[in-house]
Parts: structure tokens; C-alpha cells; sequence
């Protein structure tokens, strides 16, 4: 014992030198991760402060978003484990990316949909719907879209990969294909989707979204795409935007494919170039130019391809074809046929626009914000006349359409003022005098909702008349029917105006369903 205490001794102070060693570097270490900790934050902060810097710079906006959503998530996902196994509570944060819609946010979403139901049917077009599961083959195409990266898929039960739907097209053209000679041309379909894609969520942008598609097969001609331009306004001039709100911007992968093919570009490397230089608005010329070399395009054509990313005007574009070509002409008469519809003033020529995804063939479009801090494509479109050959058909069938998300025009209509005031209303609350009564009110109930009137019933104890009162404040109820002893004896009920004077009526029960007073003239 007294060897290992005097050999405790003499180590003490080697041991407490090597303790406060290892604390150093503990503590350097940590100093360390706070300096790397602010330097996002700092990201964070400037990008959130300055929007416009962060637009000018998509290398630090992409750091920040990134940033940014990391740590949302990560708060979103402690708050679900916090509340997990709490007393056997699930819980009740949803899935980052997705969204809750209770009634008052989803009545918004309803009359969103009746604009996208009411423009479709008055350009005659029918709706239709497949299954938002599918096989996972549909999606996957080999030219590097993004989209391919962002499926939510998996393995079933049967051992077959499936996903949920990232985008509504390859669902038609399979349907399309299935019924083949069935169908007459041209067809004129829309449906509004629930589409998944797990990619970045920003402002505009989640992981599940609503989509409007409008699609026309069977016409290869250009007067498709100036349809389904003119139907895009209808939609813009009935939630109240104009030409001076919002925009389309259009090209034509047919003309850049002339130009590429000028340029040396192959056929083969045409997709996957259109689909690299689509993201220019996203990032640094020269990271796009290291890509496309990665594709085998020489540094000195990479940068022509860029110089003609940035033509404005079909002029600029003839000058560069040198001439006329069939490409160009067909340009000029879809901008022919859109005037015819009056709606120049909507409409841009751009050659940046050529969409992210490889199955594009001709004309496409972008619905943006002329005026407004909110940078994403409103809608976007194009023609696909080669999609069939994608899924092993013999024929192509010409085809065009757009999509149209349900969270970018929402921000854009918040921002600018232009929804309306929306509220839950109910034309009658019935009050029955006690439950003794409450079938003869559960029969006043039922004449009055067979005229279309949209009624409620006091479902709880009526001895508080008060409570009654107040819920039929809350539920924004125009009348109050009382269903009680006195007035049923003499064949009726009472009828109280909630709002204006506040009226009342003892109405006869054979009269209620007709009955109507100067009261029900709503302002």
C-alpha cells in the first residue's frame, strides 16, 4: 500500500499536466465549432437581409437556403421527438415540407381550385385523374434532371420499386398509351394533382404541392401552345393580376437546337444540355460551363452557349441561325396567334427559358413576377411531342402542356392584396327550445336544407340561450330559427335576424321553405 500511494505521488502532477492538456484541446476544439456555427449564421442573417444580394449570388443564397432549411428541419424534428412517447402522444409536428390545412387555410385552397376548375372547363377542357402511386421506371430518364433525384420512392411489398408522383405527365402519357386507339384526337385534359418531390423548401416551394395541368394531344401545330397561353391569362385575369403583375417569358428548344447543332452539338447531348443550362438562374455561369465541359463541350462553345442563353429578341436569334429556318418561322407564328388573342402585351421572347425537364421538343414557357420580391416561375410549360418513344411506343403523338403550382401563386396574391375575405357562413342555426323538441327541430332542419339553404344545428343543451348566441356568432350564422313549445302549437317557428336590426318572424311551418324578408338581401 504505502509502495502504490508514493507511486500515486510522484505521477500526480504528470497526470494533472496530461487532464489540462487534453482540456486545452477540448476547449480549442469548441472555440473552433462556435467560429465554423457563426460563420453560417452570418450567411443566414445577410441572405434573410438582404434578399437581393442573395438573388445577385446563387452560390451564397444556395449556402444560406441550405443553412437555413438544415436548421428548420432540425427544430421541426426535436420538436416530433419531444413530443413522442410523452404519455403515448404522437407526434404533432407534420413532415417538414408539407402542410396542414384547416378549414380557414383550406377554404383559400378550394377557391384557388375553382379559378383552375372554371378557366379549364370555359377553354373546354375535361378533367381527369390517375393514382399518385407509380412505377418507379416512369420517372427515371437519363439526361440528369433534377427530378429523378427527388422522388419519393421505395420498394412495395410485391418487391416492385414505386414512387409517389414528382410531376403529372409521364401519368397521362401512360394512360394515353393504355387507351391508344380508343381515344379520338385531340384530347384537352386538365387535373390538379398532389405532386412529391424532396428537395429544398423555401418561400413558394415544399415538398408536396397541388399542381394545375392543362394538357392538348394530338395537334402539332403551334396554335396548342398559343391555347394554352391564353388560357394561362384567363386564369391570371380572374384572381385579379395583370400584364403589369405578371408575365411569360417563351423560347423554343427547336431554334437553340439549330443553334447547338451550329455550334457542334450533337443530337444525343442535346437534352442534357438543355437541362444543365436551365439552371443559370440558379447558379454561376462558370460552374455551368465546368459542367457542360464535364459533357464533353469544349470550354470556347460552352461559353457561345451561354452568350446565346442571353438573346432577347427573335431578331437576335435569326442573326445568330444566319437566315430563315422552319424553327424560327413557326416561333414567329405562335407570337402571330397570341396576338390574335390580344394578349401581346403578356408575352416575351426569351432564350434562357428551356425548362429542366429532357422531354421538351419545341416551345416553352414560364409565368413570372414582373414586380414583385418573389423570384420563382409562377407556371411552366412547353411541348413534348417524343414522350411516347421515352416509354417504348412505335408513334409519337404530338403533345403540349403546362403545369401550375398551387404555393408560388399563393404568395403572390398575398403579397399583392388580392385575396378575397373569405369566412365560413351558415344561412340558419337551428335552436330547439329542449331536447323534447329536438326532433321537431331536426325536421325544420331538414325542409330548409332541401330548398339549398346551408344550415347548422345546436347540437349541445340549449338551457344557456346565451351559448347559442355566441356560437352563432362564431359560425357567422344569418338567422336563428327557434324551434319552441308556444309557437310549434300554432304551426310555426320564430325566425330572428342576426344581422342588420336584428328582426324576428313567426314563420308557418308549411310557408318556411319559401318564406323570405327584407333581412335576406345580403350586402
Amino acid at each position: 500500500h504505502h509502495h502504490t500511494h508514493y507511486f500515486l505521488l510522484r505521477t500526480l502532477p504528470q497526470t494533472m499536466s496530461s487532464i489540462e492538456q487534453q482540456n486545452q484541446k477540448y476547449k480549442q476544439f469548441i472555440e473552433k465549432l462556435q467560429h465554423e456555427l457563426k460563420k453560417v449564421d452570418d450567411i443566414v442573417v445577410k441572405a434573410s437581409a438582404n434578399e437581393t444580394t442573395a438573388a445577385a449570388n446563387p452560390l451564397l443564397s444556395q449556402t444560406a437556403e441550405k443553412s437555413f432549411n438544415a436548421r428548420g428541419e432540425r427544430t421541426k424534428r426535436q420538436k416530433r421527438q419531444k413530443q413522442t412517447g410523452r404519455g403515448g402522444q404522437i407526434a404533432m409536428e407534420s413532415i417538414s415540407g408539407t402542410r396542414d390545412f384547416p378549414p380557414e387555410e383550406y377554404q383559400y385552397q378550394e377557391w384557388l381550385f375553382s379559378k383552375f376548375r372554371d378557366v379549364s372547363r370555359s377553354f373546354s377542357f375535361q378533367s381527369y385523374d390517375c393514382p399518385i402511386l407509380e412505377p418507379a421506371d416512369l420517372y427515371k430518364r437519363k439526361a440528369g434532371e433534377e427530378i429523378t433525384q427527388q422522388m419519393y420512392n421505395f420498394i412495395d411489398k410485391s418487391g416492385l420499386e414505386v414512387s409517389l408522383r414528382p410531376e403529372m405527365t409521364p401519368s397521362l402519357a401512360r394512360m394515353i398509351l393504355k387507351l391508344g386507339k380508343k381515344l379520338l384526337m385531340p384530347v384537352r385534359w386538365y387535373s390538379i394533382p398532389q405532386c412529391w418531390r424532396y428537395e429544398t423548401t423555401t418561400r413558394g416551394r415544399k415538398r408536396e404541392h397541388y399542381q394545375w395541368n392543362a394538357d392538348i394531344w394530338g395537334v402539332g401545330e403551334v396554335s396548342a401552345e398559343a391555347e394554352l397561353i391564353a388560357c394561362l391569362v384567363s386564369f391570371f385575369e380572374s384572381v385579379g393580376l395583370t400584364h403589369q403583375d405578371v408575365g411569360i417569358k417563351v423560347s423554343s428548344r427547336k431554334v437553340l437546337q439549330v443553334i447547338l447543332k451550329k455550334l457542334g452539338i450533337p443530337d444525343d447531348k442535346f437534352a442534357a444540355t438543355c437541362v444543365l443550362v436551365d439552371k443559370l438562374d440558379k447558379l454561376e455561369e462558370h460552374v455551368i460551363i465546368e459542367e457542360l465541359q464535364k459533357n464533353g463541350i469544349d470550354e470556347s462553345i460552352a461559353h457561345q452557349i451561354i452568350a446565346t442563353m442571353k438573346v432577347k429578341s427573335i431578331d437576335g436569334v435569326r442573326e445568330m441561325i444566319g437566315g430563315d429556318d422552319a424553327a424560327l418561322r413557326e416561333l414567329e407564328d405562335f407570337f402571330r396567334f397570341v396576338e390574335g388573342y390580344g394578349l401581346k402585351d403578356w408575352v416575351i421572347f426569351d432564350a434562357s427559358i428551356v425548362r429542366g425537364l429532357a422531354y421538351y421538343t419545341g416551345i416553352v414557357f414560364e409565368g413570372f413576377s414582373r414586380n414583385s420580391e418573389l423570384q420563382r416561375a409562377i407556371c411552366g410549360g412547353g411541348r413534348y411531342d417524343r414522350i411516347c418513344e421515352i416509354y417504348g411506343a412505335k408513334k409519337n403523338i404530338p403533345a403540349c402542356g403546362f403545369g401550375f403550382g398551387d404555393c408560388v401563386i399563393m404568395e403572390l396574391l398575398q403579397e399583392k392584396n388580392l385575396l378575397p375575405k373569405l369566412a365560413h357562413e351558415v344561412d340558419d342555426l337551428i335552436i330547439p327550445f329542449s331536447e323534447d323538441f329536438r326532433p321537431q327541430a331536426n325536421m325544420i332542419a331538414s325542409i330548409l336544407r332541401r330548398t339549398g339553404r346551408k344550415v347548422d344545428v345546436y347540437l349541445k343543451s340549449t338551457k344557456k340561450i346565451k351559448q347559442c348566441f355566441s356560437y352563432a356568432d362564431r359560425v357567422g350564422a344569418w338567422r336563428a330559427v327557434f324551434v319552441a313549445p308556444d309557437e310549434w302549437e300554432q304551426g310555426g317557428v320564430n325566425v330572428k335576424y342576426l344581422r342588420k336590426e336584428g328582426k324576428q318572424y313567426f314563420v308557418k311551418r308549411e310557408e318556411l321553405a319559401t318564406f323570405s324578408a327584407p333581412e335576406d338581401v345580403k350586402e
